[in-house]
């Protein structure tokens, strides 16, 4: 189209409402307007060229520009555009999407919910473990934990399961029956512990929940296996095993939330492999197709499905767009190139230790007070002073002030608070990962100059 910088802005501020934005405050300063983009990188409309640290929103695994699964989606629009999964109906291509998700993901899952996004999919978990303690003959065991800054989607039931506060504070969420424990973030909680120590304790806050409740009350436990929105918090390495201790004691449900970890983020297809859980459900959605089309899934475990299906009856549930067939399509021509391509290989075998070896350079530099990585997941803490482990008195203005430097300087980097956070796409080079690490010391060197003037470190 042929419309400039301003007359794109002006028609955004006027009509379209973002998500997660001071609307306000967009209006003032203007939207970015991304008009292309190619492997690792994205172009404005100004023609600024951005090394994309994010990979869209977590999702773009494959990088951007790859035209087999532009050819994909194309070739099924031709065929079939859309037909629903009501009515005793399927399409082959989300047929074959739940073979290959079956075929994937760990041995006890070999049945798929598909949906239109993660959020759907959180909402379909907590429809589906309600409705097995039900058919087990346990109705009041319907209480769903999950943990404060943990994030689950947008929707009622996935903002509820999550636990931001601030998205709570709008709309009266959680909704009942959905309740928190604290998170494994060592660097803001873990105090005089030491990560291992104060990892076992994070983790049996979920027993001294459910002990709270009741055991016969507690459905289900949920959390992403690294919390991604929450500022990529990594748990220490005694967590998930004592999590998985803690639902085996008590029969309680357990649901990886692996929307942003699946598909070879931490270096193994699942996070859920890689901390050696064994869940019961599985989220998905994101680079289930590298974000060239939305669709989520909800995996599920035999011992659910045999009872949902044997003696369920009717589900009365479900999306017009489950299993929309463009989007199947897609997902399986990202899984096979995923594949082909053994990017999940590479990931854990070549990038991984790279990224690690670089990123944790950041550590020595005067504004951070950990840099910590797993899989191609990063993140950095901003602090005033070292070695504490003390946020700046305005938490999260230096963190939004080194996130406009970063884009200044060419780096999408996303801020959580003072924490700086990247997940580029899967298949970023090595010379890439240098550049990313470059432009962010810039970054943080251009901060450091200006807090110092302003005698704020």
């Amino acid at each position: 189209m042929s419309r400039d910088t301003a007359a794109w802005r002006a028609l955004d501020s006027a009509h379209y409402l973002h998500p997660f934005t001071d609307h306000k405050g967009l209006a003032a300063k203007g939207a970015r307007i991304v008009t292309r983009a190619e492997g690792v990188w994205l172009e404005d409309s100004d023609g600024n060229r951005l090394l994309d640290g994010m990979a869209g929103l977590w999702c773009v695994a494959l990088g951007y520009g790859r035209r087999e699964l532009a050819e994909a989606a194309y070739r099924q629009m031709l065929e079939l555009p859309y037909y629903n999964s009501f009515f005793q109906s399927a399409t082959p291509p989300a047929i074959e999407l739940a073979g290959v998700l079956a075929e994937l993901t760990p041995p006890q899952f070999r049945h798929a919910f598909l949906t239109g996004s993660g959020s759907e999919a959180n909402d379909t978990l907590v429809r589906l473990v309600r409705r097995y303690w039900a058919l087990r003959g346990e109705p009041q065991r319907d209480v769903i934990i999950s943990r404060w800054n943990g994030y689950h989607g947008s929707t009622m039931a996935g903002a509820s399961l999550g636990g931001m506060k601030p998205m709570h504070a709008q709309g009266g969420l959680p909704i009942p029956g959905i309740v928190h424990i604290g998170q494994p973030y060592w660097f803001e909680c873990g105090g005089d512990l030491d990560p291992q120590e104060f990892g076992l304790r994070a983790a049996r806050e979920l027993e001294a929940k459910i002990l709270e409740l009741g055991p016969s009350r507690v459905a289900a436990f949920i959390g992403e296996p690294v919390q991604g929105a929450g500022g990529v918090v990594i748990p220490p390495e005694s967590y998930w095993p004592e999590i998985q201790r803690i639902v085996d004691r008590y029969g309680i449900l357990l649901a990886s939330d692996e929307v942003i970890c699946g598909f070879g983020r931490t270096g193994s297809w699942f996070g859920c492999e890689h901390f050696g859980t064994r869940p019961d459900f599985m989220t998905l959605a994101k680079a289930i197709t590298s974000g060239y089309q939305p669709l989520g899934a909800l995996m599920i475990a035999d011992r659910v499905a045999e009872v949902l299906i044997e003696k369920g009856g009717e589900l009365a549930h479900g999306f017009t767009y489950s299993g929309h067939p463009v989007a199947c399509a897609v997902a399986l021509e990202n899984l096979r190139l995923l594949r082909a391509e053994r990017v999940v290989e590479r990931v854990h075998d070549e990038l991984a230790p790279y990224w690690a070896g670089r990123w944790r350079e950041l550590a020595a530099h005067p504004l951070v007070g950990e840099a910590r990585c797993l899989g191609l997941f990063g993140a950095i803490e901003l602090v005033p002073r070292k070695p504490s482990r003390q946020f700046f008195a305005s938490r999260g203005e230096i963190g939004l002030r080194c996130r406009e430097l970063c884009l200044r300087n060419g780096l999408v980097m996303r801020a959580v608070w003072d924490t700086m956070i990247v997940a580029p796409p899967l298949v970023i080079s090595r010379d890439e990962i240098d550049l990313l690490l470059s432009r962010a010391v810039r970054s943080l060197d251009e901060l450091h100059q200006q807090l110092r003037h302003e005698g704020l470190v």
